[in-house]
């Protein structure tokens, strides 16, 4: 089956299969940084935005996504940076493999939420899990970025 997509203002035509899952499509068509995780939409390692609103791409099947708009992480690069490198100030940073799922989640947090409390910032951040650190350095680094501090 055909879909028409945007993906990072780029429109697409993709063939999927009908039980495909938007990760794998995503994927074939070089956008690697669409991770998968768990497959079960536990993790947050596959997030992207659907109409700028953050998506388990693993939960999403392809078909649904026609005609939507596709946000991943390469159509992000510059907020992506200017996060990493706070990331990277308070010795925050990762392996690297969860970051992309990470990352998309906190800027859509940011253009979400205005001024949020700790509270709102951990509840925001559940769905994702980083296998490799702790995540008292990482919420440090959101709430810095998020101008919490």
């Amino acid at each position: 089956m055909k879909i028409n997509v945007t993906v990072n203002d780029e429109q697409l035509e993709m063939e999927v299969g009908y039980d495909e899952f938007l990760v794998e499509a995503l994927r074939r068509y070089g956008f690697n940084s669409v991770k998968r995780g768990c497959d079960t939409g536990c993790c947050g390692l596959c997030t992207i935005w659907i109409n700028d609103q953050p998506t388990l791409s693993c939960s999403s099947l392809a078909v649904r996504a026609n005609n939507q708009k596709i946000t991943t992480i390469e159509g992000l690069q510059e907020e992506a940076t200017d996060f990493a490198k706070v990331l990277v100030k308070e010795g925050a940073e990762q392996c690297g493999f969860c970051s992309p799922g990470f990352i998309m989640t906190i800027l859509a947090m940011k253009r979400e939420l205005k001024n949020p409390t700790e509270e709102e910032i951990i509840h925001y951040l559940t769905g994702n899990l980083c296998r490799c650190t702790g995540y008292l350095g990482q919420l440090r680094a959101v709430k810095k970025y998020m101008g919490v501090v």
